[in-house]
């Protein structure tokens, strides 16, 4: 960029411009200091509007005339309407976008129209506009950074609008500052300089007024590329979303998701219940940062499950139906129109990506591609992204092969999230996270999503954790090549996209040479066993595709001054031009040395100010000598700087060389990496490898650091599930001296359900998720905190544990644990592990005690599952007293009568709790003795599950059958006598016989 078009800035650009039509000039605001609110729902504050101001004018006619001419001119700023002409109250209402009547359009500057031609397309968005050295931002934009950020408000100076500035520099810097408050932020750049613009007339009409410019692109809180920009190096993703309803009425959604970061397209189709449990899990899974939805489409339920599952910043786009979030035709159209792939026609598919070539048969997924593709599209990233070609099928659950963890579970077992303040302390990704790369950090999170159900498969994971803990040669070799490495999926994208810094790309080259060596040094060096050595052995051929890059440039001046200097004869356009101004500095050089012979002194020099290159700086006492057609510039006291014709039709062409010789520089760098992109792949498959080579290195850092006792679990291929632990303890806690172990034995040769009961806050909930939890650690490959461990691999774990409603949807308390629990008994399998917590506390005492008793007495004899029950209701041991498959146990405490006081063990035992001890936790909260001695009397007569007992106490004289296996008795009969036919009753018929001959 010439010297000249930087030190003129905005001063020189702005005479260009205001030249063209004439401007109202005044000290204050105009008319447009209200200030509007955003009326986005991905905007986060709303300004207020306050009574617009006008400049004193001493003559009342003028003032007037100036009032009237403002009030029609942006009178569509006070009565704000969208593109269609709907006012902001208005259901229809688009925030995006402005209505600007014709009549002012005829008496915009020709800076107001360019401007206003991008801002009335994304009113919502804040709208950084080029001006020489700044980029600024006008009228409301103006008003959200002052009162955002308390940048300085001027007014009226230019175009007739209020306007806040931010040097050209610092664009990265605040662009971040506005999209962290939950802004969009565009981004309009200068595509020429006004040199480039003279160039430009010399040979054309002078149609255009204005230095050219177009919007480079837009910036949202999911959709950010740029490395600098983004804070997190966990994926964040912008998530499409396609409701519709099947033949049978259950919802049906297409979901299409991406990580801008690194291309990274999923899609899945997915035909739900009616709670919409899958699509929970999804989310669960994703937890958005921006979301595309189909206005007037998404139903209440799918929005309150996104809500439960996303913060309060996440971004919310509702794209008109068809129009902007396009069907399946329209989208299909879109993909071959757009030229995302090499193609010879538009019927040609050959180079779309497996995935694509078949969605057609996933209608709903496709339209979701639709609408994430149009907001691409008008971010201005689509092409950049959907030409990687990095498409994938997206299986949530992926239920052939992995341990299933629905939405509900990840929220109650805190696996990403803590139900606190939804961060990830204390949660077990933050346990288990000691990956050295970004990418191995969100390859982490997506094991923990899909923990193994293969034993082969885990006891390969597991075998690489011991191979790494017992060789720390081997652990530091792996540690010391990745430490160091950046994010290459993210940057290769970027390089890709054709929009990687210099510096950067030296980085992504380098990174991958350490790689390369790191490969080597582990073939040569170490035994690898089994899974590391078949990662290894699939390794992308790196060194041919690192051989052309070893001398293609000048990495030194590539890292200090970010340029890409090919070495002389590899580009040839580049020699020319490199070549053109060398010949232009010789010809200076040869200037100076006549000059300094002509003037007879050798103190005379070239000298740049910054405005203008090559200025003949002469000693002041030999000024007399210079010719008279030489122009003075500038000087000082000692000298004076001039430009001479000869000179001055130099620097003419030197900067002219130099814009020819920028734009042979930046296609040049375009080449080289369209060169590093067609490798893509390998990179792509380098950079997978580490990732799955630190996730093993972090498992094998949490296993060694799991605190004593830990050990490796012992998978069993046993027809019965079993799930044994001997001192557990919670894996947050690192020492036996901190937590009290606990040994959880279901089934095997134990009963598969324990009855759990206890008193309030004995540590009922905290055996039910260590449990799950140290089973998802199994899993995944890592060492659990116990002194032993035998398993079998489970397929799914579902949890039932708090209270919550729906008020939206009308669904109470009550309501929703029952819909979770059929979720359960339709879905679990004789491999699960299901735990329920306090079932049927949302109705009363009778109704509650008798759904507990059925839903139990079902999963115990019918299903099989593993699994924890645990209850207040502490006389429903005596109806499964005899039950083979449920073993009642309880949390041990200490009871102090007199004082009401509990103290709590924290111990597993057996046995049956002899009640809840609400009223001594009352008592030690500090309610009146008074009240707790009249709720005590009351509980002893009136409650439920008394009654219950006093019942069991006089008539279980050895004769009581449950009501339970009565209700199996008629069920066997009926099997028998040929009324029933079910397939797979060869486990309730053996647990019934076995409760039968209990009796």
């Amino acid at each position: 960029m010439s010297e000249i078009d930087d030190d003129e800035g905005t001063k020189l650009t702005d005479r260009l411009e205001n030249n063209s039509t004439k401007s109202i000039k005044h000290s204050q605001p105009s008319s447009l200091a209200s200030k509007f609110a955003a009326n986005s729902s991905s905007t986060p504050a709303a300004s207020t509007t306050r009574k617009p101001e006008t400049p004193k004018l001493k003559d009342n006619g003028k003032k007037k005339s100036f009032e009237a001419e403002n009030e029609e001119r942006y009178s569509w700023l006070v009565d704000v309407r969208d593109a269609d002409g709907h006012r902001i109250d208005h259901p229809d209402y688009d925030p995006r976008t402005l209505h600007i009547p014709k009549s002012a359009w005829a008496k915009f500057t020709a800076f107001e129209t360019q401007y206003w031609e991008v801002k009335s397309k994304m009113f919502d968005t804040v709208v950084f506009f080029k001006k020489g050295k700044f980029y600024e931002l006008y009228e409301r934009d103006a008003d959200i950074a002052h009162s955002e950020f308390d940048l300085k408000l001027a007014g009226g100076g230019r175009a007739n609008m209020r306007l806040a500035g931010v040097p050209e520099m610092s664009f990265d810097h605040w662009a971040a500052s506005f999209i962290a408050k939950g802004y969009k932020v565009a981004k309009v750049d200068q595509t020429e300089t006004l040199l480039g613009k003279e160039m430009r007339e010399k040979g054309g009409k002078k149609e255009e007024k204005i230095i050219r410019r177009e919007l480079s692109c837009v910036l949202t809180g999911g959709t950010l590329v740029d490395e600098t920009m983004l804070i997190d190096e966990m994926s964040t993703f912008c998530v499409a979303v396609k409701e519709s309803t099947s033949d049978t009425g259950t919802p049906m959604f297409g979901i299409c998701f991406v990580d801008t970061a690194t291309g990274a397209f999923n899609m899945t189709q997915i035909e739900d219940d009616a709670d919409c449990s899958l699509f929970q899990t999804v989310i669960a899974q994703l937890r958005p940062k921006e979301l595309i939805l189909e206005k007037g489409c998404i139903s209440p339920l799918a929005v309150r499950i996104i809500k439960n599952n996303t913060s309060p910043g996440t971004l919310w786009n509702y794209l008109k139906p068809r129009v902007e979030f396009w069907d399946e035709d329209i989208a299909f159209e879109e993909l071959s129109r757009g030229a995302y792939f090499p193609a010879e026609n538009l019927d040609d598919h050959t180079n779309w990506p497996q995935i694509l070539k078949t969605v057609t048969e996933k209608p709903l997924a496709l339209s979701a591609l639709g609408g994430l593709l149009w907001y691409l599209h008008w971010l201005k990233i689509d092409k950049e992204l959907v030409s990687l070609g990095n498409f994938s099928w997206y299986d949530p659950v992926r239920m052939a092969t992995s341990l299933v963890l629905d939405g509900q579970s990840l929220q109650n077992l805190e696996i990403f999230a803590n139900s606190f303040d939804g961060g990830d302390q204390g949660t077990l990704f933050r346990l288990l996270n000691r990956c050295v790369t970004p990418f191995g950090k969100r390859l982490l999170k997506n094991w923990l999503c899909h923990p193994l159900r293969d034993i082969r498969s885990i006891n390969a994971r597991l075998d690489a954790v011991e191979l790494l803990n017992n060789n720390y040669d081997l652990q530091g070799a792996l540690d010391q090549g990745f430490a160091s490495l950046p994010d290459l999926e993210r940057l290769v994208s970027r390089i890709h996209a054709g929009k990687c810094k210099v510096k950067d790309f030296v980085r992504v080259i380098e990174s991958f040479e350490s790689i390369y060596e790191v490969i080597v040094k582990l073939q040569t060096e170490f035994e690898l066993g089994d899974l590391i050595g078949k990662l290894i052995r699939n390794a992308p051929p790196l060194d041919e595709c690192l051989t052309q890059w070893r001398d293609a440039f000048d990495r030194q001046k590539a890292k200090s001054e970010g340029l890409l200097i090919p070495e002389r004869g590899v580009e040839e356009n580049f020699d020319c031009s490199q070549d053109n101004i060398s010949r232009i500095e010789q010809e200076f050089a040869d200037l100076l040395r006549g000059y300094k012979r002509q003037l007879k002194s050798q103190e005379i020099g070239y000298k740049d100010n910054g405005k203008e290159i090559y200025l003949i700086e002469v000693p002041t006492r030999i000024v007399s000598s210079v010719p008279k057609n030489w122009q003075q510039l500038s000087g000082t006291q000692k000298t004076k700087r001039f430009w001479s014709p000869e000179v001055r039709t130099l620097v003419r062409e030197m900067l002219e060389a130099r814009e020819a010789h920028k734009t042979i520089v930046s296609e040049m760098q375009m080449r080289l990496y369209e060169k590093f992109d067609k490798y893509y792949s390998h990179w792509n498959k380098a950079a997978h490898l580490v990732a799955n080579l630190d996730c093993l290195l972090s498992l094998a850092k949490s296993s060694a650091s799991m605190g004593s006792p830990s050990c490796r679990p012992i998978f069993i291929d046993d027809q019965r599930s079993v799930l044994n632990f001997t001192e557990l303890r919670h894996p947050c806690y690192f020492s036996e001296h901190d937590f009290i172990p606990n040994d959880v034995l279901l089934g095997g040769g134990s009963p598969n359900v324990t009855l759990l009961t206890g008193a309030n806050a004995a540590g009922k909930s905290t055996v039910l998720r260590m449990t799950c939890i140290a089973v998802i650690m199994a899993q995944i490959g890592c060492y659990v905190p116990a002194e032993s461990a035998c398993l079998t691999a489970v397929d799914r774990i579902m949890t039932r544990l708090g209270a919550n409603d729906n008020i939206f949807a009308g669904q109470s308390t009550f309501y929703v644990e029952l819909a979770e629990t059929k979720k359960m008994l339709s879905q679990a399998t004789n491999r699960s592990l299901l735990v329920l917590d306090e079932l049927g506390r949302g109705g009363s005492s009778s109704d509650g005690f008798a759904i507990a008793e059925a839903v139990l007495h079902h999963i115990a004899t019918h299903i099989g599952s593993l699994g924890f029950f645990a209850t207040h209701y502490g006389t429903l041991a005596a109806s499964f007293y005899e039950h083979p498959e449920v073993e009642p146990k309880r949390m041990a405490i200490l009871v102090d009568e007199v004082e009401r006081r509990v103290t709590f063990l924290y111990r597993l035992e057996n046995g049956v709790s002899p009640g809840s001890f609400g009223m001594h936790v009352a008592s030690m909260c500090g309610i009146d003795e008074l009240i707790v001695d009249e709720a005590e009397v009351a509980a002893k007569e009136f409650e439920h599950t008394s009654q219950v007992k006093k019942l069991l106490e006089t008539t279980n004289d050895g004769q009581f059958i449950p009501l339970g296996l009565q209700s199996d008795f008629s069920w066997l009969m009926k099997l028998v006598e040929g009324q029933k036919a079910d397939l797979d009753s060869a486990q309730s018929i053996h647990t019934i016989l076995k409760a039968i001959d209990r009796l």
